[in-house]
Protein backbone atom coordinates (compact mmCIF):
# COMPACT_ATOMS: atom_id res chain seq x y z
CA UNK A 1 0.00 0.00 0.00
CA UNK A 2 1.34 3.38 -0.87
CA UNK A 3 1.57 5.65 2.18
CA UNK A 4 3.22 8.26 1.01
CA UNK A 5 1.56 11.74 2.16
CA UNK A 6 0.45 13.88 -1.16
CA UNK A 7 2.02 16.93 -2.43
CA UNK A 8 2.04 19.80 0.13
CA UNK A 9 -0.35 22.74 -2.10
CA UNK A 10 -2.90 19.49 -3.98
CA UNK A 11 -6.16 19.45 -2.50
CA UNK A 12 -7.73 16.07 -2.57
CA UNK A 13 -11.04 17.55 -3.15
CA UNK A 14 -13.35 14.41 -3.36
CA UNK A 15 -12.60 13.34 0.05
CA UNK A 16 -13.25 16.71 1.17
CA UNK A 17 -16.64 16.84 -0.63
CA UNK A 18 -17.47 13.50 1.19
CA UNK A 19 -16.26 14.82 4.30
CA UNK A 20 -18.75 17.77 4.38
CA UNK A 21 -21.28 16.08 2.54
CA UNK A 22 -21.33 13.64 5.40
CA UNK A 23 -21.30 16.18 8.45
CA UNK A 24 -23.92 18.18 6.56
CA UNK A 25 -26.27 15.00 6.51
CA UNK A 26 -25.13 13.79 10.25
CA UNK A 27 -25.10 17.61 11.42
CA UNK A 28 -29.15 18.06 9.78
CA UNK A 29 -29.90 15.05 11.58
CA UNK A 30 -28.27 16.02 15.01
CA UNK A 31 -29.89 19.55 15.26
CA UNK A 32 -33.84 17.95 14.42
CA UNK A 33 -33.13 15.29 17.71
CA UNK A 34 -31.95 18.18 19.39
CA UNK A 35 -35.04 20.23 18.96
CA UNK A 36 -37.14 17.22 19.34
CA UNK A 37 -35.17 15.55 22.39
CA UNK A 38 -35.50 19.26 24.22
CA UNK A 39 -39.08 19.71 24.08
CA UNK A 40 -40.15 15.87 24.88
CA UNK A 41 -37.89 17.03 27.61
CA UNK A 42 -40.37 19.95 28.93
CA UNK A 43 -43.24 18.03 28.12
CA UNK A 44 -41.81 15.11 30.52
CA UNK A 45 -40.69 17.65 32.98
CA UNK A 46 -40.03 21.00 32.10
CA UNK A 47 -36.80 23.31 32.63
CA UNK A 48 -35.64 20.35 35.40
CA UNK A 49 -35.87 17.87 33.03
CA UNK A 50 -34.18 20.12 30.36
CA UNK A 51 -31.58 20.75 32.60
CA UNK A 52 -30.93 17.49 33.37
CA UNK A 53 -30.99 16.18 29.83
CA UNK A 54 -28.72 18.81 28.58
CA UNK A 55 -25.91 18.27 31.47
CA UNK A 56 -26.34 14.32 30.16
CA UNK A 57 -25.43 15.39 26.93
CA UNK A 58 -22.80 17.97 27.59
CA UNK A 59 -20.70 16.93 30.46
CA UNK A 60 -19.41 13.81 29.48
CA UNK A 61 -18.97 15.05 25.84
CA UNK A 62 -16.51 17.68 27.37
CA UNK A 63 -14.60 15.45 30.12
CA UNK A 64 -14.34 13.05 26.63
CA UNK A 65 -12.82 15.26 24.41
CA UNK A 66 -9.65 15.29 26.26
CA UNK A 67 -9.35 11.39 26.03
CA UNK A 68 -10.30 11.66 22.58
CA UNK A 69 -7.56 13.48 21.12
CA UNK A 70 -5.25 10.71 22.85
CA UNK A 71 -7.42 7.98 21.20
CA UNK A 72 -7.32 9.65 17.90
CA UNK A 73 -3.26 10.11 18.06
CA UNK A 74 -3.21 6.32 19.24
CA UNK A 75 -5.26 4.10 17.35
CA UNK A 76 -6.03 6.81 14.09
CA UNK A 77 -8.74 7.92 12.68
CA UNK A 78 -10.54 5.60 10.78
CA UNK A 79 -10.71 3.18 13.93
CA UNK A 80 -12.25 5.76 15.91
CA UNK A 81 -14.72 7.89 13.61
CA UNK A 82 -15.95 4.29 12.21
CA UNK A 83 -16.59 2.45 15.24
CA UNK A 84 -18.42 5.54 17.23
CA UNK A 85 -20.42 6.34 14.02
CA UNK A 86 -21.40 2.56 14.08
CA UNK A 87 -22.11 2.50 17.85
CA UNK A 88 -23.90 5.80 17.56
CA UNK A 89 -26.06 4.71 14.63
CA UNK A 90 -26.90 1.42 16.61
CA UNK A 91 -27.46 3.90 19.96
CA UNK A 92 -30.31 6.03 18.02
CA UNK A 93 -31.80 2.78 16.66
CA UNK A 94 -32.29 1.19 19.84
CA UNK A 95 -33.53 4.66 21.36
CA UNK A 96 -36.48 5.21 18.75
CA UNK A 97 -37.65 1.13 19.67
CA UNK A 98 -37.24 2.27 23.74
CA UNK A 99 -38.97 5.92 23.19
CA UNK A 100 -41.74 4.15 20.86
CA UNK A 101 -43.11 2.10 23.67
CA UNK A 102 -42.47 4.14 27.03
CA UNK A 103 -42.53 8.34 27.54
CA UNK A 104 -40.10 8.57 30.13
CA UNK A 105 -37.55 10.91 30.54
CA UNK A 106 -34.26 8.02 31.77
CA UNK A 107 -34.51 6.87 27.81
CA UNK A 108 -33.39 9.88 27.16
CA UNK A 109 -31.02 10.62 29.13
CA UNK A 110 -29.40 7.52 28.64
CA UNK A 111 -29.56 7.67 25.36
CA UNK A 112 -28.19 11.69 25.76
CA UNK A 113 -24.95 10.34 28.39
CA UNK A 114 -23.85 7.61 26.05
CA UNK A 115 -24.24 9.83 22.69
CA UNK A 116 -22.21 12.48 24.66
CA UNK A 117 -19.49 10.41 25.01
CA UNK A 118 -19.27 8.65 21.92
CA UNK A 119 -19.08 12.30 20.50
CA UNK A 120 -15.97 13.40 22.46
CA UNK A 121 -14.10 10.36 21.30
CA UNK A 122 -15.30 11.29 17.97
CA UNK A 123 -14.34 14.96 18.15
CA UNK A 124 -10.98 14.94 17.84
CA UNK A 125 -10.38 12.34 14.97
CA UNK A 126 -12.64 14.58 12.71
CA UNK A 127 -10.86 17.37 13.33
CA UNK A 128 -7.52 15.72 12.02
CA UNK A 129 -8.88 14.56 8.76
CA UNK A 130 -9.14 17.95 6.95
CA UNK A 131 -5.66 19.15 7.20
CA UNK A 132 -4.84 15.47 5.69
CA UNK A 133 -6.62 16.11 2.37
CA UNK A 134 -5.57 20.09 2.05
CA UNK A 135 -2.33 21.67 2.48
CA UNK A 136 -0.84 25.33 3.09
CA UNK A 137 -3.63 27.72 2.04
CA UNK A 138 -6.28 25.55 0.63
CA UNK A 139 -6.79 24.41 4.11
CA UNK A 140 -8.45 27.64 4.76
CA UNK A 141 -10.42 26.53 2.01
CA UNK A 142 -11.43 23.47 3.02
CA UNK A 143 -12.24 24.74 6.49
CA UNK A 144 -14.70 27.88 5.34
CA UNK A 145 -16.29 25.32 3.36
CA UNK A 146 -16.77 23.20 6.67
CA UNK A 147 -17.93 26.34 8.19
CA UNK A 148 -20.99 26.50 6.28
CA UNK A 149 -22.11 23.07 6.81
CA UNK A 150 -21.94 23.90 10.58
CA UNK A 151 -24.16 27.32 9.94
CA UNK A 152 -26.71 25.66 7.99
CA UNK A 153 -27.28 22.99 9.79
CA UNK A 154 -28.98 24.50 12.59
CA UNK A 155 -30.76 27.15 10.38
CA UNK A 156 -32.67 24.07 8.68
CA UNK A 157 -32.19 21.44 11.56
CA UNK A 158 -33.99 23.23 14.12
CA UNK A 159 -37.20 23.56 12.39
CA UNK A 160 -37.01 19.92 11.06
CA UNK A 161 -36.78 19.11 14.35
CA UNK A 162 -39.60 20.85 15.27
CA UNK A 163 -41.61 19.28 12.11
CA UNK A 164 -41.10 15.80 13.35
CA UNK A 165 -41.75 16.02 16.80
CA UNK A 166 -45.27 17.79 15.33
CA UNK A 167 -45.86 15.07 12.78
CA UNK A 168 -44.98 11.95 14.42
CA UNK A 169 -43.43 11.85 18.01
CA UNK A 170 -39.52 10.97 19.36
CA UNK A 171 -38.78 7.73 17.89
CA UNK A 172 -38.99 9.40 14.34
CA UNK A 173 -36.17 11.81 15.17
CA UNK A 174 -34.48 9.33 16.51
CA UNK A 175 -35.10 7.58 13.98
CA UNK A 176 -33.74 10.26 11.17
CA UNK A 177 -30.89 10.89 13.05
CA UNK A 178 -29.80 7.29 13.06
CA UNK A 179 -30.40 7.34 9.29
CA UNK A 180 -28.39 10.38 8.80
CA UNK A 181 -25.82 8.51 10.72
CA UNK A 182 -25.68 5.93 8.66
CA UNK A 183 -24.75 8.52 5.76
CA UNK A 184 -22.10 10.07 7.69
CA UNK A 185 -20.98 6.49 7.70
CA UNK A 186 -20.91 5.46 4.17
CA UNK A 187 -19.05 8.90 3.78
CA UNK A 188 -16.44 7.88 5.96
CA UNK A 189 -15.56 4.28 4.67
CA UNK A 190 -14.34 6.51 1.59
CA UNK A 191 -12.90 9.49 3.28
CA UNK A 192 -10.91 7.63 5.26
CA UNK A 193 -9.88 4.66 2.85
CA UNK A 194 -6.45 3.55 2.63
CA UNK A 195 -5.75 4.74 5.76
CA UNK A 196 -3.20 3.02 8.22
CA UNK A 197 -2.87 2.84 11.98
CA UNK A 198 -0.10 5.02 13.95
CA UNK A 199 2.99 2.74 14.96
CA UNK A 200 2.56 2.58 18.66
CA UNK A 201 4.00 3.77 21.56
CA UNK A 202 5.85 1.51 23.63
CA UNK A 203 5.62 2.22 27.39
CA UNK A 204 2.94 5.49 26.68
CA UNK A 205 -0.51 4.77 27.61
CA UNK A 206 -3.91 6.06 26.92
CA UNK A 207 -4.29 8.08 29.91
CA UNK A 208 -0.95 9.44 30.03
CA UNK A 209 -1.30 10.55 26.15
CA UNK A 210 -4.85 11.90 27.47
CA UNK A 211 -2.72 15.38 28.69
CA UNK A 212 -0.87 15.88 25.42
CA UNK A 213 -3.17 18.54 24.14
CA UNK A 214 -2.26 20.63 27.21
CA UNK A 215 1.79 19.57 26.95
CA UNK A 216 1.33 21.06 23.86
CA UNK A 217 0.02 24.22 25.12
CA UNK A 218 3.03 24.34 27.57
CA UNK A 219 5.58 23.73 24.71
CA UNK A 220 3.84 25.91 21.95
CA UNK A 221 3.99 29.62 22.07
CA UNK A 222 2.17 30.19 18.92
CA UNK A 223 -1.00 27.23 19.59
CA UNK A 224 -0.75 28.52 23.45
CA UNK A 225 -1.95 32.07 22.01
CA UNK A 226 -4.44 30.77 19.51
CA UNK A 227 -5.85 28.96 22.41
CA UNK A 228 -6.08 31.82 24.09
CA UNK A 229 -7.95 33.84 21.33
CA UNK A 230 -10.17 31.20 20.77
CA UNK A 231 -11.42 30.70 24.39
CA UNK A 232 -11.60 34.50 24.90
CA UNK A 233 -14.17 35.20 21.48
CA UNK A 234 -15.81 31.89 22.89
CA UNK A 235 -16.47 33.13 26.23
CA UNK A 236 -17.17 36.31 25.30
CA UNK A 237 -19.94 35.48 22.54
CA UNK A 238 -21.69 32.45 23.95
CA UNK A 239 -23.99 34.56 27.40
CA UNK A 240 -24.56 37.58 24.84
CA UNK A 241 -26.27 34.82 21.89
CA UNK A 242 -27.56 32.28 24.46
CA UNK A 243 -28.66 34.48 27.32
CA UNK A 244 -28.42 37.96 27.14
CA UNK A 245 -30.33 38.65 24.22
CA UNK A 246 -33.48 37.56 25.14
CA UNK A 247 -33.48 39.66 27.98
CA UNK A 248 -32.32 42.47 26.65
CA UNK A 249 -35.34 42.05 24.11
CA UNK A 250 -37.41 41.59 26.88
CA UNK A 251 -35.79 45.09 28.92
CA UNK A 252 -37.02 47.42 25.79
CA UNK A 253 -40.21 45.45 24.90
CA UNK A 254 -39.35 44.60 21.34
CA UNK A 255 -41.55 41.34 21.24
CA UNK A 256 -39.59 37.90 21.65
CA UNK A 257 -39.59 37.81 16.96
CA UNK A 258 -36.63 40.05 17.51
CA UNK A 259 -34.77 37.49 18.88
CA UNK A 260 -35.28 35.01 15.73
CA UNK A 261 -34.39 38.19 13.17
CA UNK A 262 -31.41 39.30 14.91
CA UNK A 263 -30.19 35.51 15.33
CA UNK A 264 -31.00 34.96 11.88
CA UNK A 265 -29.47 37.82 10.35
CA UNK A 266 -26.35 36.51 12.00
CA UNK A 267 -26.45 33.10 10.90
CA UNK A 268 -26.79 34.99 7.20
CA UNK A 269 -24.29 37.09 7.73
CA UNK A 270 -22.08 34.31 8.79
CA UNK A 271 -23.10 31.75 6.07
CA UNK A 272 -22.26 34.62 3.48
CA UNK A 273 -18.89 35.07 4.56
CA UNK A 274 -18.11 31.27 4.97
CA UNK A 275 -18.72 31.09 0.82
CA UNK A 276 -16.62 33.67 0.66
CA UNK A 277 -13.96 32.00 2.39
CA UNK A 278 -14.76 28.45 0.81
CA UNK A 279 -14.04 30.55 -2.64
CA UNK A 280 -11.20 32.54 -1.81
CA UNK A 281 -9.69 32.76 1.62
CA UNK A 282 -6.67 31.40 -0.10
CA UNK A 283 -5.87 35.12 -1.42
CA UNK A 284 -6.75 37.03 2.36
CA UNK A 285 -4.15 37.82 4.29
CA UNK A 286 -3.81 35.61 7.27
CA UNK A 287 -3.93 39.05 9.49
CA UNK A 288 -6.95 40.10 7.81
CA UNK A 289 -8.64 36.80 8.50
CA UNK A 290 -7.77 36.75 11.86
CA UNK A 291 -6.71 39.52 13.70
CA UNK A 292 -9.06 42.53 11.80
CA UNK A 293 -12.40 40.34 11.91
CA UNK A 294 -11.37 39.31 15.30
CA UNK A 295 -10.69 43.50 16.32
CA UNK A 296 -13.90 43.71 14.31
CA UNK A 297 -16.34 40.94 16.33
CA UNK A 298 -15.31 42.28 19.39
CA UNK A 299 -16.58 45.92 18.27
CA UNK A 300 -19.71 44.48 17.02
CA UNK A 301 -20.05 42.70 20.52
CA UNK A 302 -19.74 45.65 21.82
CA UNK A 303 -21.78 47.82 19.62
CA UNK A 304 -24.82 45.16 20.09
CA UNK A 305 -25.50 46.03 23.57
CA UNK A 306 -25.83 49.90 22.40
CA UNK A 307 -28.48 50.02 19.61
CA UNK A 308 -31.46 51.72 19.81
CA UNK A 309 -33.77 49.87 17.52
CA UNK A 310 -34.51 46.37 16.24
CA UNK A 311 -33.29 47.47 13.23
CA UNK A 312 -30.14 48.99 13.90
CA UNK A 313 -28.81 45.71 15.86
CA UNK A 314 -29.87 43.07 13.51
CA UNK A 315 -27.53 45.20 10.92
CA UNK A 316 -24.71 45.13 13.36
CA UNK A 317 -25.48 41.08 14.23
CA UNK A 318 -25.46 40.87 10.28
CA UNK A 319 -21.79 42.72 10.33
CA UNK A 320 -21.09 40.58 13.34
CA UNK A 321 -22.35 37.01 11.61
CA UNK A 322 -20.01 38.69 8.21
CA UNK A 323 -16.78 38.88 10.61
CA UNK A 324 -17.19 35.43 12.46
CA UNK A 325 -17.58 33.65 8.91
CA UNK A 326 -14.25 34.13 8.24
CA UNK A 327 -12.73 34.56 11.93
CA UNK A 328 -13.71 30.99 12.82
CA UNK A 329 -12.24 28.89 10.10
CA UNK A 330 -9.29 31.14 10.47
CA UNK A 331 -8.72 29.99 13.92
CA UNK A 332 -9.01 26.37 12.82
CA UNK A 333 -6.34 27.13 10.14
CA UNK A 334 -3.75 28.66 12.20
CA UNK A 335 -4.18 25.79 14.73
CA UNK A 336 -4.01 23.17 12.87
CA UNK A 337 -1.59 24.27 10.98
CA UNK A 338 0.70 25.27 13.91
CA UNK A 339 0.30 21.46 15.80
CA UNK A 340 2.67 18.79 15.09
CA UNK A 341 0.23 16.15 12.82
CA UNK A 342 1.36 13.27 14.95
CA UNK A 343 -0.01 15.05 18.49
CA UNK A 344 -3.31 16.72 16.05
CA UNK A 345 -5.61 14.87 17.53
CA UNK A 346 -4.46 16.14 21.24
CA UNK A 347 -4.39 19.43 19.85
CA UNK A 348 -8.16 19.58 18.16
CA UNK A 349 -9.37 18.73 21.71
CA UNK A 350 -8.29 21.63 23.34
CA UNK A 351 -9.35 23.74 20.70
CA UNK A 352 -12.82 21.57 20.95
CA UNK A 353 -12.53 22.54 24.62
CA UNK A 354 -12.47 26.28 24.12
CA UNK A 355 -15.35 26.06 22.50
CA UNK A 356 -17.96 23.38 23.79
CA UNK A 357 -16.26 24.02 27.56
CA UNK A 358 -16.84 27.86 27.40
CA UNK A 359 -20.17 28.13 26.79
CA UNK A 360 -21.62 26.67 30.38
CA UNK A 361 -19.04 28.58 32.33
CA UNK A 362 -19.68 31.67 30.46
CA UNK A 363 -23.51 31.34 31.03
CA UNK A 364 -22.22 30.98 34.99
CA UNK A 365 -20.14 33.65 35.29
CA UNK A 366 -22.00 36.42 33.34
CA UNK A 367 -25.23 35.46 34.31
CA UNK A 368 -24.08 36.22 38.01
CA UNK A 369 -22.57 39.24 37.07
CA UNK A 370 -25.62 40.56 35.55
CA UNK A 371 -27.48 40.49 38.92
CA UNK A 372 -25.51 42.97 40.20
CA UNK A 373 -24.09 45.07 36.88
CA UNK A 374 -27.19 44.94 34.74
CA UNK A 375 -27.60 42.78 31.33
CA UNK A 376 -25.91 46.21 29.44
CA UNK A 377 -23.33 46.16 31.61
CA UNK A 378 -22.31 42.88 31.70
CA UNK A 379 -22.87 42.62 27.96
CA UNK A 380 -19.96 45.28 27.33
CA UNK A 381 -17.75 43.66 29.76
CA UNK A 382 -17.58 40.42 27.23
CA UNK A 383 -17.00 43.04 24.46
CA UNK A 384 -14.61 44.00 26.05
CA UNK A 385 -12.75 40.52 27.02
CA UNK A 386 -13.15 39.75 23.29
CA UNK A 387 -10.74 42.23 22.50
CA UNK A 388 -8.05 39.91 24.03
CA UNK A 389 -9.10 37.90 20.46
CA UNK A 390 -7.21 39.44 18.85
CA UNK A 391 -4.26 40.76 20.90
CA UNK A 392 -3.70 37.11 21.24
CA UNK A 393 -3.64 36.82 17.72
CA UNK A 394 -1.12 39.19 17.19
CA UNK A 395 0.91 37.42 19.71
CA UNK A 396 0.53 33.91 18.29
CA UNK A 397 1.76 35.29 14.60
CA UNK A 398 4.60 36.82 16.02
CA UNK A 399 5.64 33.00 16.97
CA UNK A 400 7.00 29.88 14.33
CA UNK A 401 4.77 27.89 13.89
CA UNK A 402 6.49 25.02 15.01
CA UNK A 403 9.46 23.85 17.87
CA UNK A 404 11.58 20.79 17.27
CA UNK A 405 9.81 17.59 18.49
CA UNK A 406 11.16 14.55 19.93
CA UNK A 407 11.04 11.38 17.72
CA UNK A 408 7.29 10.30 17.58
CA UNK A 409 5.02 7.99 15.82
CA UNK A 410 4.00 8.55 12.36
CA UNK A 411 0.27 9.71 11.58
CA UNK A 412 -1.86 7.54 9.92
CA UNK A 413 -1.98 8.72 6.28
CA UNK A 414 -4.31 8.90 3.48
CA UNK A 415 -3.24 6.25 0.65
CA UNK A 416 -2.55 8.36 -2.25
CA UNK A 417 -5.81 8.42 -4.48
Amino acid sequence: MDTTPEPRERVQWGRVGSLVGGQAAVQLGSFALLIAMNWTAVQLGGTRAVTVLMLAATVPRALMLIFGGAVADTLGPRFVLLRTTAARVALLAVGAVLTATAQQLWPLVVIALIEGVLLGLAGPASGVLLPMFARGEQLARANSLYAMVLRVAPILGAPAGAFLITVGELWVALLAGAVTGAIWFGCLLHVTHGFVRPRPEPGVSLVKRSGDGFRLLARHPRLRWMFVAALCLDMAFSWPAEVALPLLVSERGWGVSAVGVVLAAFSVGALGSSAVGAALAHRIPMFVRLVVTGAGLAAGILVMALMPTVVSLTAVAAGVGLLSGLNGPAIVTLYQQSAPEERMGAAMSTLSLAGIGTAPVSIAVFSSLSLALGVQTTWLVCGAIAFVSPVAAVLALRHPAHTEEPAVTELPVAAAA
